[in-house]
């Protein structure tokens, strides 16, 4: 047991710490060769913190482990919802402006809403998968030209000055982009490791190791940057990357792994495990376009969702060991 919690501990650091790298050297690459900051901050800047989800779940379906692809991705998307912005929002009450925003949270629910429809038949087919990467195709696209006709919007303009302010020279930014690479598969493969021979030693579903141990590191950074964002008074930097992240999980993390093969689900994924990330997406929507026009998570409405995270998770484990 103790190799296998090893190899957890120093995989999901290696882990953090590598994506952060990839992030940093892949948008400072792309600025040098003339990409605009926002198509950046919407493109290899969402790829490269969704980073650790993708190659985790890539790897974990190429090695046959459903449980943990699918876990990792969904489990993620819980996680960002309900402790991510939950201590946000302690923190610092946190207020959508963001007309961008606005426009995806509504797309973020019928994503949602089809994911669930997919997995209804308990198979996630490479028919499926090639569905939610051409939807996710289709999205971007779109985010990229309603970005590019929001230039003024306050969250577009943020973005811009947080990637004119980490540039970095173009063979540093090389270096840590393709260092960042290698170090991303290669902690992934100890994680995923690791994950599985503990929930073999433990006797427990490699899906529950998914939804815990693996979704709440592989979200580190989403929850490291919207804190930070959310410390400054950039809350739509907060949401927004909490948005972007979960589609990304939603479409194109479970959408490569099932390219790499069909998804065979448990049961408990659509009866517990959806069903929490469902409501917790309409709870999101709910709080974007607010009630008598205020679109405020309140540090009550904080308090509420980190409330559900450590029900759920508690759930999770008692329900697992009992």
């Amino acid at each position: 047991m103790a190799i296998p919690l090893l190899a957890v501990i120093l995989g999901l650091a290696v882990l953090v710490w590598s994506a952060d790298r990839f992030v940093e050297g892949s948008a400072s690459t792309a600025r040098h060769f003339g990409m605009p900051s926002l198509l950046i901050g919407m493109v290899v800047v969402g790829f490269g913190t969704s980073a650790p989800e993708m190659v985790v779940s890539a790897l974990a379906a190429l090695q046959g482990n459903p449980g943990i692809a699918l876990g990792n991705a969904y489990g993620s998307n819980i996680t960002n919802i309900a402790l991510i912005l939950g201590i946000t929002a302690l923190i610092c009450p946190i207020t959508i402006h963001s007309q961008v925003l606005r426009k995806e949270l509504p797309v973020l629910t019928a994503v949602t809403g089809i994911a669930v429809y997919q997995l209804w038949d308990g198979e996630l087919s490479r028919i499926d998968a090639a569905m939610l990467i051409a939807i996710f195709c289709m999205l971007m696209g779109w985010t990229i030209r309603q970005g590019l006709k929001q230039r003024s919007d306050a969250f577009a303009n943020e973005m811009e000055n947080e990637l004119i302010q980490h540039t970095m020279p173009v063979r540093k930014a090389v270096f840590w982009m393709l260092t960042g690479l290698v170090l991303l598969i290669i902690s992934s493969r100890f994680l995923v490791w690791g994950a599985v021979a503990i929930a073999q030693q433990l006797g427990i579903s490699d899906l529950v190791i998914g939804l815990t141990i693996v979704a709440i590191g592989t979200s580190l950074p989403e929850l490291a940057s919207s804190v930070i964002a959310a410390r400054k008074g950039e809350d739509d930097i907060a949401v927004g990357n909490i948005v972007g992240s979960n589609l990304f999980n939603t479409l194109i993390v479970v959408g490569i792994a099932g390219s790499i093969s069909p998804l065979q689900t448990s049961p408990d994924i659509l009866s517990r495990d959806m069903l929490v990330m469902t409501i917790l997406t309409i709870s999101l929507f709910i709080f974007g376009f607010g009630m008598k026009r205020k679109r405020t998570i309140s540090r009550s409405g904080g308090l509420a969702l980190l409330s559900s995270f450590i029900g759920y998770t508690s759930y999770l484990l008692v329900t697992t060991f009992a």
